[in-house]
């Protein structure tokens, strides 16, 4: 879904409907980030969040019983991992393992224990030729195929992103959507009220009084903002000034999910129930943008977040406590694959042909099952329109240190 600027951080390179040299980060941008990562490896202190507590790795796991198991695969809750050649991976003499290599030193800020050991070798590798990377990947990893326990590698990738709006401090001027703090009794009141009642119930506003962090221009993209759960405002302050900041989640009023696209799909009102489809329908009927959205009762708080330039140049935070970058961060199904695992990706469809190293470091309510991954586009209008187009076929192979 296109958003209010047309700044945007793409998914990068091999992504050929989005292959422009204003989406691609450079080779020298990259080198430059990388110096940046490492610098502050060294001297930032770990996320304030503890670390998610991962599930049992694949290291751990017996191999797969029965006549027809491939020696060596193994097995997690929702998926097998069947041992496979580097030759089996599409592209993957292709890639650009730089830009990758700025995901894997974000996952080294903290790494699953089966990698943290490659984190000394992949920082020195951080500046060396993709041909170097890819050799001593090749030495110290090994491909497994992921499939569903029944045996099929077959899955769906669909993408999210960050928005980016327009933003003030103050209601007015066409800035009438608020984007709130969570609530004072939201932990004691479950479930909270439902979106339409946040929106017109006089107790939920009381509730509600003096916790806004800005106000923005339209209900549409503030639901886009609160689908994805965190996002950018570049906010016009009470003094005038303009600043960046980042919105992330803080918590929901506990009601559940409901999707305004299968509400208009079974309303019979779109055929198109992507975002760009969702938007252009909202354009055409502004007099029934709130009947589409109360039909969704989940509301999305949020907590400011300063950004700096290193912080800019990265996504939020995933589940794995690290930031995600864009076209190189996956969330995943943590009971088929663990975060903090390097993956290979490969998909081809209407909206890209992807074939790509990836990192696994962030969930979702609605990324489960075995092969199943939603791709970090980056944020703005570019990577909202993948990010709202994707969805279409998928395979997976983990990349597991060697024993």
């Amino acid at each position: 879904m296109a958003t209010s600027t047309s700044s945007a951080s793409s998914a990068s390179s091999k992504i050929s409907p989005m292959n422009s040299p204003s989406l691609r980060l450079p080779r020298l941008l990259a080198t430059a980030l990388i110096v940046g990562i490492l610098a502050a490896c060294s001297t930032r202190p770990p996320a304030p969040a503890p670390a998610p507590a991962a599930p049992p790795t694949p290291a751990a796991q017996p191999p797969l019983a029965g006549p027809t198991a491939v020696p060596g695969t193994l097995a997690q809750s929702k998926s097998r991992w069947v041992p496979v050649a580097w030759s089996e991976l599409p592209g993957v003499e292709e890639d650009a393992l730089h830009e990758a290599w700025n995901a894997w030193l974000r996952n080294c800020e903290r790494p699953a224990p089966a990698f943290a050991p490659l984190c000394g070798e992949v920082r020195q590798l951080s500046i060396a030729t993709p041909e170097e990377q890819r050799g001593w990947m090749e030495r110290r990893l090994q491909p497994y195929r992921i499939e569903t326990p029944e045996g099929s590698a077959e899955g769906l990738l669909t993408g999210y992103f960050e928005p980016y709006l327009e933003a003030a401090r103050q209601p007015g001027n066409g800035f009438e959507v608020p984007l709130y703090r969570p609530p004072a009794d939201l932990g004691t009141r479950k479930p909270w009220y439902t979106r339409q009642q946040i929106e017109t119930s006089r107790e939920a506003q009381a509730a509600l009084a003096g916790r806004a962090i800005a106000w923005v221009r339209d209900p549409v993209e503030a639901m886009v903002l609160h689908i994805q759960g965190s996002g950018r405002l570049r906010v016009q302050e009470a003094d005038g000034s303009v600043r960046l900041v980042r919105v992330a989640f803080a918590g929901t009023n506990d009601q559940p999910y409901k999707s305004v696209g299968r509400w208009l799909l079974d309303q019979g009102l779109v055929r198109d129930a992507t975002w760009p489809g969702i938007n252009a329908w909202a354009r055409a009927n502004p007099q029934r943008v709130n009947e589409m959205l109360w039909s969704n009762p989940r509301y999305v708080f949020f907590r400011e977040e300063p950004l700096d330039a290193l912080d800019a140049a990265f996504g939020p935070r995933g589940a794995q406590g690290v930031p995600l970058t864009p076209g190189r961060s996956i969330a995943v199904d943590r009971q088929s694959i663990p975060y903090g695992t390097p993956v290979w990706l490969a998909s081809s469809g209407p909206t890209a042909q992807l074939a790509r190293l990836v990192m696994a470091q962030d969930t979702g309510s609605a990324i489960v099952g075995a092969v199943r991954a939603d791709y970090f586009a980056g944020w703005g209008a570019e990577a909202g329109k993948l990010a709202g187009r994707l969805k279409q076929n998928l395979r997976l192979w983990a990349l597991w240190p060697k024993q």
